[in-house]
């Protein structure tokens, strides 16, 4: 037996998307409860909490945590499969948030605030062109540098009353701030699937730190 309890996490999650893509139904997930219990939900909820002691430690907040439910709204979608095809958590530390995305074909590790509400936005808004501007903009950069991606920009316009000429023009097109590390299944095997994630996090400090006192 591994002495790590979350080896199998991501294999095991892995293969029971992958079935569960080719039999999306009420029927077959009832059916298979058990092993999404015991695979998936079990041992994400101990990575949750084993995680949260150690963002305490990194950040001084209490962080408080949440396994996302397979259960997909399907009320307005044209697509009407019941299920998730895959396995999202999140630690949070508001109004930051820590993320892990297990999926069919991607392991993502991010870090942020997934959506300003209507505060922030001004706030953050008001960082950018302040003295703030340029450290967020190198925190940003230094977390590119490392391999780090930012999803595209919500605004395709720089909003009113800024210069659309302005030299931090991209990051006011933003409605979210979120920057993401991508793994390989590989990666997480060399060096355990908890120090990658907690590597990943102390990464991303500088920024989530500038968010947070925004």
């Amino acid at each position: 037996m591994s002495a790590d309890p979350f080896a199998k996490l991501i294999s095991d999650s892995r293969a029971f998307l992958n079935t569960l893509a080719d039999n999306n139904t009420k029927d077959w997930f009832n059916d298979n409860k058990p092993t999404y219990e015991a695979q998936l939900k079990a041992p994400a909820l101990a990575l949750l909490d084993t995680v949260a002691a150690s963002l305490e430690k990194q950040t001084g907040q209490v962080t408080s945590t949440k396994l996302f439910r397979p259960y997909r709204d399907v009320r307005f979608a044209k697509d009407k499969t019941p299920y998730h095809l895959h396995l999202h958590m999140l630690w949070s530390t508001p109004p930051v948030g820590y993320f892990f995305g297990i999926g069919r074909d991607y392991l993502s590790v991010g870090g942020g605030i997934m959506g300003f509400d209507k505060d922030h936005l001004t706030q953050w808004r008001a960082a950018v062109v302040g003295p703030k501007g340029a450290k967020l903009s190198d925190a940003i950069t230094d977390l590119q540098s490392q391999g780090a991606r930012m999803d595209d920009a919500e605004l395709k316009r720089v909003p009113a009353p800024y210069d659309t000429d302005h030299p931090r023009a991209a990051l006011l097109k933003r409605k979210s701030c979120t920057v993401w590390f991508d793994f390989e299944e590989s990666d997480i095997k060399k060096g355990g699937l908890v120090p990658q994630l907690e590597t990943a996090f102390q990464k991303l400090q500088p920024l989530t730190q500038l968010l947070g006192a925004l």
